[in-house]
């Protein structure tokens, strides 16, 4: 028995050996020729509107900091990471960074002094990215943005999670490299498309919230080979990254392409509208820059993605829940919670107004699977950001104050149930569940006066 002990111990000490070596093992990666001058005011310009593309303001910037000088906060599952200084001040920020060093960061994953980087940085997507829009982010970071002197915060990681080396391993083995990714713009049936690819695939990430991801944490695909690409992601801040494939009733199926283009360029179109404060950054921050031919290039890649072939809800319209509200037949509670709460805004025919209060019939987020974003919804309200072209902040109010647990079960259940709406029941454990994580929050939100059921 002692020898077997002391053959194990021997064995597990080969064995972290062995990963030790492989996770600080450098990588190697190409040199890339700079081949323009840095300074080049187009190509500055160029990749401002290439680092609002990739969203990166909506990252490193902390609410009331100045622009790419860091501190966000990003809730991980093994703790709160704090993103970087990215402005070009030599001290604290990349100002000291060369091309390669730059290059190895945004589509390695390797910082500077050789760390693997969180995924939390999407270096997975960016790997996409091609040298010559690689360049010009590079020239805008270094001379198009200005040089500000704060320090990195300290990322709240315990230990043994804390530890890098172990962060290299998971690099090595699951996220891909540059030059097995590399863009390749005749798979794609038009020059629209592929453009519209490149843009989803990599300045724009949208992977990295809308696709579900293994238990190693790694996106289960990275383009639409694969058959799970944007089919739905985790929760994110309390709200759920929808499916934006082709199903017809929790994802884009029914949407047109004018629809895609006027909640990315103003967060609602005449029918829909965002849901939550991680989507309304990127619209914000990111998508309203986008030119009109980038718009519809998204559009039209994301309409060629097929349904998933996981169905967990559906949609025909029906008329006789309209008609039965009007006529003053509520026929249950949810319907009477409904037609007091609900129905001034989005109307007893379920279809809202248009630009203004989104319709409920067929809308995709009414019909995920998962209710927990129309739960957060009615317990904590949210709003609508200003964009350019629709710069009124529209919101919804709380309700958490007003119904109790049991009722927001109700009314939710009734509008996923109705007009043609076919979706699972909402449990009140949901919303208890919804309501002590935003007590947690903030406790003026959630706390409520109101009777139990």
């Amino acid at each position: 028995m002692k020898k077997f002990l002391t053959g194990l111990i021997c064995l597990g000490l080969v064995v972290f050996v062995a990963l030790l070596t492989f996770a600080l093992w450098p990588s190697k990666t190409r040199v890339l020729p700079i081949a323009s001058t840095a300074t080049d005011v187009a190509l500055i310009t160029k990749g401002q509107y290439l680092a609002d593309a990739g969203d990166c303001t909506a990252c490193h910037t902390a609410k009331g900091g100045k622009p790419f000088a860091g501190g966000l906060p990003i809730a991980s599952p093994i703790g709160t990471l704090y993103t970087s200084n990215i402005t070009p001040d030599p001290g604290t920020g990349i100002g000291t960074y060369s091309l390669d060093d730059f290059d190895r960061a945004l589509r390695h994953g390797i910082a500077a002094n050789g760390n693997s980087l969180y995924p939390a940085m999407p270096y997975p997507a960016y790997a996409r990215i091609s040298d010559d829009d690689l360049r010009a982010l590079y020239a805008y970071f270094m001379h198009g943005v200005q040089p500000v002197n704060e320090a990195n915060r300290v990322n709240d990681v315990p230990w043994p999670l804390s530890m890098r080396w172990p962060l290299a391993i998971w690099r090595k083995v699951l996220a891909p490299t540059p030059d097995s990714v590399a863009f390749k713009a005749d798979r794609y049936s038009s020059a629209q498309v592929a453009r519209g690819a490149y843009l989803v695939q990599g300045l724009g990430h949208c992977g990295s919230c809308h696709t579900p991801r293994a238990l190693t944490l790694q996106e289960r695909a990275l383009d639409e080979s694969g058959a799970e690409y944007l089919a739905g992601g985790p929760v994110i801040d309390g709200w759920l990254a929808v499916n934006l494939r082709g199903n017809l009733a929790d994802g884009l199926g029914r949407w047109t392409a004018d629809d895609i283009i006027g909640t990315l360029r103003s967060a609602r179109n005449t029918h829909y509208a965002v849901l939550g404060g991680a989507m309304g950054d990127v619209v914000v921050h990111s998508t309203q820059h986008f030119n009109d031919g980038d718009l519809q290039a998204v559009a039209a890649y994301l309409k060629t993605l097929p349904a998933t072939d996981h169905q967990p809800s559906s949609f025909k319209e029906d008329p006789a829940t309209a008609l039965a509200l009007a006529a003053g037949k509520e026929g249950s509670r949810g319907a009477e919670l409904y037609i007091d709460n609900c129905a001034a805004c989005h109307r007893t025919n379920g279809k809202g107004d248009a630009h203004v209060f989104p319709t409920i019939s067929g809308n995709s987020s009414v019909l995920s699977q998962d209710p927990v974003s129309l739960i957060r919804l009615v317990l904590a309200g949210s709003n609508l950001p200003a964009t350019r072209t629709a710069p009124s902040q529209l919101g919804m109010p709380a309700f958490a104050w007003r119904l109790s647990d049991q009722e927001v079960a109700q009314v939710l259940t009734f509008i996923r149930t109705n007009w043609g709406n076919q979706a699972p029941a909402v449990e009140a454990s949901q919303v208890t569940n919804m309501r002590a994580t935003l007590d947690k929050e903030s406790p003026a939100v959630s706390r409520t006066e109101i009777a139990k059921p």
